[in-house]
């Protein structure tokens, strides 16, 4: 017999980058009485992790429960970037209606476009928050109408479009149902939840069933899977069988050894759990996402969409550069192995796979900013170690024909650099579909273009626009091959020999391009020490001292003068380089360089390639 669980509601809060769902939360956690008055309390608390709190991303789905009038309202916190769009996916199994935060100036954008679809499937109920309604130059009035139009061309049905707008300032702290009062606290915005947001339902009586959408990790009890119990109770000590609806054959008897709900930010120890909880197990070391934990005399897994496919892959090489091991504290094969199969215990986007080379794996994700955040992270902890350019996964279809991923790309640029920006992507094969006008003075281009045509784009991007340009990318499937497309039209400036540079060497190698090192610098024969101006690659010698005699002074050096080096971030390292070279990762440099350091070498591969 179904029942409903009115004490509970669950609720994931989805939005484009930016607009201010974690902030949300926050404030949230703050009105609902989840830390005590006066207690110190960083700001976007639910960002965890360090390159989430310095980039002002959230990358990993959050759990948080508050209690509002006696119920308890579970919220997950989602990211909004297209690369971690797999967390999205299986969050929303877990909640029965959705936030969607849709920022008063800019309105609905590309990715709210994509949680909104994901949404729908499901047929989720959505509230929509207008959030920074105390922007000056905010335009609710007509968000609203987007965020309408939105839900038509993606066919909501006749109960969603009925939905009700809450207007907010999650960094004021108030919501009000009016665009033109501001409130006074989070009240309204608690209060739609309840009324509007289904309680959640089962069958009490029925056998267990818990379905698994994500997965927690710690150090000291191993993997922790996160789920909804759908049906049934569940008990610590209980004996269930995990089933997983992909993997037919898959049959295995566990017990639950801890069981825990969520309060506030901590896990609490419960020991017995009903339907519409969220709970997280520990205790059972090989779970995975998409398991149904069920009772052992009747297994039945519940449906579970599978995880998009990877569509860019880069290559983890043991570090073998003439500097190797020098800066890391893991340099070896062992350790780069352990540590990347460590990460798909929480990461389901992404595969490792061995190669013919016990020093190389091959990493796949779902896009260059999904990688970088794993590089980032592993040279964080004390990794070293060297990647590769990142490639698109092709595929064929049954004629045998090549394809490849291709990508939707929404560019916001002001008016003057439209002309530049759909003259380089055209260049990169991306076809111009539609152009019309943004909020705010901009033009708004619509490409339709490979994954591979935007890999090393963005840097680009940001200068062609003088910084003002926004793009945002959404995978759109696999299309018909697009023909070969040339990524860098300028060469490298190659170091001669192993040494260190000098202001002398520096000063005459300047004058070639553009410098990535400043003096005093280790560097190694066959290391990118800078950009020419120039299609083809040249060697300098950076390492060169002036020759002194009686006639040549070393003062006379101090009139030289150096242009300061152009230092690359990761993402703009991992953009630069070409598919002949590698970036070489320590906890406290970058040096890019080729794959072949020896020049005679490097010659003789350029000849057999030709």
């Amino acid at each position: 017999m179904l029942q409903k669980r009115e004490d509970i509601r669950n609720v994931a809060i989805i939005a484009h980058v930016d607009h201010g769902k974690t902030t949300l939360v926050d404030e949230l956690l703050k009105q609902s009485g989840v830390f005590r008055v006066g207690q110190e309390v960083q700001e976007r608390v639910m960002d965890s992790n360090d390159i989430e709190r310095e980039r002002g991303i959230t990358i990993l789905s959050k759990n948080t429960a508050v209690s509002y009038k006696g119920t308890k309202i579970n919220i997950i916190d989602t990211p909004g970037h297209a690369d971690f769009g797999g967390e999205v996916e299986r969050v929303l199994k877990m909640v029965n209606g959705v936030i969607l935060v849709v920022d008063a100036f800019e309105g609905p954008m590309p990715q709210t476009r994509f949680v909104l679809t994901k949404a729908m499937a499901l047929k989720l109920p959505v509230i929509v928050c207008v959030n920074k309604i105390d922007r000056p130059e905010a335009r609710p009035e007509e968000v609203i109408d987007e965020v309408l139009e939105l839900f038509l061309e993606l066919d909501a049905s006749d109960e969603q479009l009925d939905c009700p707008f809450v207007f907010a300032s999650a960094k004021g702290g108030f919501a009000s149902l009016d665009p033109k009062v501001n409130g006074t606290d989070m009240q309204p915005l608690f209060e739609t939840i309840l009324n509007y947001i289904p309680a959640p339902e089962g069958d009490p009586e029925a056998g267990t069933q818990v379905l698994i959408s994500t997965i927690d990790y710690n150090e000291y009890v191993g993997r922790i899977g996160v789920g909804k119990v759908d049906n049934g109770s569940v008990k610590v000590n209980q004996d269930v069988v995990i089933v997983n609806h992909h993997e037919p054959d898959k049959i295995r008897k566990v017990k639950i050894s801890k069981l825990y709900e969520f309060d506030g930010l901590n896990k609490v120890e419960v020991k017995e759990a009903g339907i519409g909880s969220i709970v997280a197990i520990s205790g059972i070391s090989d779970i995975h996402i998409g398991d149904t934990l069920c009772d052992v005399d009747n297994p039945q897994p519940i449906p579970f969409q599978k995880i998009s496919e990877p569509t860019i892959a880069m290559d983890f090489c043991v570090n073998d550069s003439p500097l190797a091991g020098l800066e890391g504290k893991f340099v070896t094969s062992r350790h780069l192995r352990e540590r990347l199969f460590r990460e798909l215990n929480t990461d389901v986007s992404l595969r490792v796979e061995e190669t013919d080379s016990t020093d190389r794996f091959k990493v796949s994700g779902r896009g260059e900013l999904h990688l970088s955040v794993l590089i980032e992270n592993m040279r964080r902890e004390g990794f070293e170690f060297a990647v590769s350019k990142a490639e698109v996964l092709y595929k064929e279809d049954e004629k045998g024909k090549r394809l490849e991923p291709m990508e939707i790309a929404y560019v916001d640029v002001p008016e003057e650099y439209s002309g530049t920006v759909i003259e380089k992507l055209s260049q990169r094969k991306g076809e111009l579909k539609e152009m019309g006008h943004a909020s705010g003075g901009y033009t708004r281009l619509i490409f339709s273009i490979p994954s591979r045509g935007l890999i090393g784009y963005r840097g680009d991007f940001m200068t062609d626009t003088k910084g003002n340009g926004i793009l945002n990318t959404m995978f759109d499937g696999y299309g018909p091959y697009k023909g070969d497309i040339a990524y860098r039209s300028q060469g490298s400036l190659i170091a001669f020999e192993n040494g260190e540079t000098v202001t002398y060497g520096l000063f005459n190698a300047q004058e070639r391009g553009t410098l990535f090192i400043g003096p005093g610098e280790k560097v190694y024969s066959g290391m990118v020490i800078g950009q020419t101006g120039k299609a083809e690659d040249i060697e300098v010698n950076v390492c060169k001292k002036k020759q002194l005699t009686n006639t040549r002074s070393s003062a006379a050096d101090e009139a030289l003068r150096l242009t300061p080096p152009k230092i690359l971030s990761l993402e703009q390292a991992l953009d630069f380089i070409d598919t002949d070279e590698l970036l070489e990762v320590t906890p406290t440099k970058l040096r890019i360089r080729k794959k072949i350091l020896d020049p005679l070498m490097r010659k003789r591969a350029g000849f057999k390639k030709n």
